[in-house]
């Protein structure tokens, strides 16, 4: 087994990223919130859960979106990705598809919390959900692409 190189390096970043988002969103839906549903009351709760969503969404800002970003980037451009190849069959309709759906889920997460701002909570929740199941749609597609 070689040394780890520089590319394997920033895949591993890249991945990385992508398991910190998907994985804080898990925990999140699956761990905290229905745990603070059942332990705390509900002024307690929502605080919580306004507290640990503005914390999140910090990392998400300040971490996550300019490390996956800067690496998807870098992992494309070794790859030889260009615009138009975003439309060929393969790679780069499935890069394509990627990074369509990150778009949307960058989308669904801010009006996640713009209505979760709003008060409107029905709503942040659906959003949240639809955030969260397009990001392991974006997963997915991770898995259909190529090591680079």
């Amino acid at each position: 087994m070689g040394a780890v190189g520089w590319w394997q390096l920033v895949r591993f970043l890249h991945v990385t990223g992508a398991v910190l988002w998907v994985g804080g969103q898990l925990a999140l839906s699956l761990v905290v919130l229905p745990l603070a549903r059942r332990l705390l009351a509900e002024e307690e709760r929502d605080r919580l859960a306004a507290d640990v969503g503005r914390r999140f969404g910090i990392l998400t800002g300040a971490l996550f979106l300019p490390m996956q970003l800067g690496t998807g980037w870098a992992l494309g451009w070794h790859r030889g990705a260009t615009w138009a190849s975003l439309s060929e069959p393969g790679y780069g309709r499935t890069l394509a598809a990627k990074l369509g759906l990150f778009a949307v889920v960058m989308l669904l997460a801010a009006a996640h919390g713009w209505a979760h701002a709003k008060c409107r909570p029905d709503l942040a929740r659906t959003l949240a959900v639809a955030s969260l199941v397009g990001s392991l749609g974006i997963v997915l597609l991770a898995t259909a692409l190529p090591a680079t």
